[in-house]
């Protein structure tokens, strides 16, 4: 109703303009050379609205003739565009469905009808990964990562493939990528860490370590695959100034500065990390150079007082002790050590090795051998490196736990046989 009201209000208003205009008073005569054109003002103006109506009609004629391509262009784009997004959504339904020969169909056409966008290529690529057809998705997520809108999605598919794989040095590489082209991401530094600590990066690991890390077992790993004698001093000593009572960097420390020469500053490490930390490890290598029992046994009062009362004190002085032949002081530190609550093996052992040669071959000296290893076969077991994550006992100790990959998790420690049930040992 509306459009008929407003058609006859034009037409109206159309009729009387015109009726106006037949009833306009006067002539107009137009001089060309020769020629003299004249007529009423009515047909004037009628002639005038004539001649701007064809040249409208003519302009968008040539309008038209010029657009009518790019219309058809556009059309067949549009066209095209719906078509990729349809296949699209079939697509991700068909990857959420499991079916993995319309996903890749699917994909594919994606890709033809909208070419190697983001989508289309990450649908590609969990496209491929679905079929088993590894090519495929790797051909996609290499794309997918040269392209600086989503070059993230790209290395995060390879990098998640590197690891399926077991690739560590391929896949530390895609996530130092990674990084650079998307810096800060708290998932990727995390990740960057992992794969270091897999890769036995520890310079790496150390770097990529919170303040809350465990830094100097990380330090003192560095140490260890440094290339020159002065950063591996200055890591060693970074791991002491972090926690100055770790038995492995008092060790690593010392041991570079003996390398260098610096015996006495080296003895001086031992001292001070026996003092915080008794370890038999220290004792061996502070009297690693000391061929002389007696002298051996001097060095080891020496060191051993930095902790007097402690049992590693007494089981240093008592082996001491015995090497030198002095029965009576062994004896005594024996008996310091088991009246502390110590029961290892160790001690019952080193107490069979003094009978025997205390007493030698008697009645007396058997008797006391064989209850010594009686209770030797009973007592608690020896301190090993053991991982406080997982409980797998290492022989020797690693920045991080071989069998579950903890960084600082390898510690020293006893514990009682119903303790270390079932738990694993990593040669």
């Amino acid at each position: 109703m509306r459009r008929i009201l407003k058609t006859l209000f034009w037409s109206v208003l159309a009729v009387a303009i015109g009726w106006y205009i037949s009833t306009l008073p006067g002539r107009i005569s137009i001089e060309a050379g020769p020629y003299t054109v004249e007529t009423s003002d009515s047909v004037a103006v009628a002639a005038v609205l004539a001649l701007f109506a064809l040249l409208y009609i003519v302009l968008r004629l040539i309008t038209l003739a010029v657009l009518v391509p790019r219309a058809g262009s556009l059309w067949r784009t549009g066209r095209q565009r719906r078509a990729g997004e349809q296949a699209v959504t079939r697509a991700l339904v068909a990857l959420a469905a499991g079916e993995k020969a319309d996903a890749r169909r699917e994909a594919a056409r994606a890709r033809r009808l909208l070419g190697d966008t983001a989508q289309t290529l990450l649908l590609a690529a969990e496209a491929g990964r679905l079929a088993g057809r590894d090519d495929e998705a790797v051909a996609a997520l290499q794309a997918l990562a040269e392209r600086k809108d989503s070059a993230l999605l790209g290395l995060r598919g390879l990098l998640s493939n590197a690891i399926a794989k077991e690739n560590w040095s391929e896949a530390a590489a895609l996530a130092r990528r990674a990084e650079a082209a998307h810096p800060g991401a708290a998932w990727l530094r995390q990740e960057r860490a992992q794969l270091a600590v897999r890769a036995g990066d520890w310079a790496e690991a150390l770097t990529l370590a919170g303040p809350a890390g465990p830094r100097a077992a990380l330090s003192v790993g560095a140490a260890g695959q440094a290339a020159l004698p002065d950063q591996a001093e200055r890591l060693t000593r970074q791991a002491l100034k972090a926690d100055p009572g770790f038995v492995p960097a008092v060790l690593a420390h010392a041991t570079q500065l003996r390398t260098r020469g610096r015996e006495k500053k080296a003895q001086a490490v031992l001292a001070d990390g026996w003092r915080r930390s008794p370890h038999p490890d220290i004792s061996t290598l502070a009297l690693a150079g000391v061929t002389d029992k007696t002298e051996r046994l001097a060095a080891a009062k020496r060191l051993a007082a930095g902790a007097p009362g402690h049992p590693e004190s007494h089981l240093l002085l008592a082996r001491a002790a015995l090497d030198a032949g002095q029965m009576a002081e062994a004896r005594r530190h024996l008996d310091a050590a088991q009246a502390d609550g110590l029961d290892q093996r160790r001690l019952w052992l080193l107490r069979a090795e003094l009978e025997e040669e205390e007493h030698g071959d008697t009645e007396a000296g058997r008797m006391a051998q064989r209850d010594a290893l009686r209770r030797a076969a009973n007592a608690d077991p020896d301190p090993e490196w053991r991982c406080e994550s997982c409980h797998t006992t290492v022989p020797a100790w690693r920045p991080a736990c071989p069998a579950c990959l903890t960084p600082g998790s390898v510690v020293w420690r006893a514990d009682s046989p119903r303790e270390i049930a079932g738990t694993e040992v990593v040669a």
